[in-house]
């Protein structure tokens, strides 16, 4: 079994932890406020401890990203590049404005086509391995999702093939089928599936779907 640090402490963040502590793994999540976490700590068991985003980066062997798109490399530069230098790190980012509100359901991005979140990510730390995947889909979604017999879809997409084994394992063993779309430069149209699933939501209040790559 891996360590698995998660930074982030939302719903995304406690989410995966509990999914990553259901399969036997040690949890550790990183917080700015371990005392929010009390209660998750408690109902989650041995398995699972808080501590500092440099105390989760040491502690885990896998690493997932699940804090705000705009918080996300602050946070990583803080850690260093040497402690986060070969581990992978699940990317669950998403580039989304705060500061703007949704436009007819739409939500605003901070980056565009030309460039996702996790390839300025990748570029910052060249020598961690990003994988981009949990992004497309609400945090009550994202483990052992329920679509009577279908598996839903999750795109993934990263440079390190070794990477993306790793977190594709885990993925089939959250539930979900997954599609492997490539490297990096993929992220530029994963990310922007998050407005598409938002839409629903904030035009119909519908929160409940997954996306599904049907072949032939």
């Amino acid at each position: 079994m891996k360590k698995i640090g998660i930074f982030g402490s939302g719903s995304v963040g406690t989410t995966l932890a509990d999914g990553f502590v259901a399969l036997g793994h040690e949890v550790k999540i990183g917080t700015r406020d371990a005392a929010k976490l009390d209660d998750w700590k408690a109902a989650a068991g041995p398995l699972a401890s808080v501590g500092s985003f440099d105390e989760v980066a040491k502690f885990g062997e896998i690493l997932v990203l699940a804090v705000k798109g705009v918080a996300a490399e602050g946070i990583l530069r803080e850690i260093g590049e040497a402690v986060l230098s070969g581990k992978v790190i699940i990317d669950a980012t998403n580039p989304i404005d705060d500061k703007a509100a949704p436009e007819d359901g739409v939500l605003a991005f901070f980056t565009d086509l030309r460039k996702s979140l996790m390839e300025h990510l990748q570029e910052a730390f060249p020598s961690a391995h990003f994988v981009k995947a949990f992004n497309s889909v609400g945090a009550h979604l994202m483990v052992n999702p329920d679509f009577a017999d279908q598996k839903p879809s999750m795109f993934i997409a990263g440079n390190n093939p070794e990477a993306k084994a790793e977190v594709s394992d885990v993925l089939v063993k959250f539930g979900w089928e997954v599609e492997d779309m490539g490297k990096a430069a993929a992220a530029r149209v994963i990310e922007p599936l998050c407005i598409l699933w938002c839409i629903p939501g904030f035009l119909e209040n519908r929160w409940s779907h997954a996306f599904k790559l049907l072949k032939q």
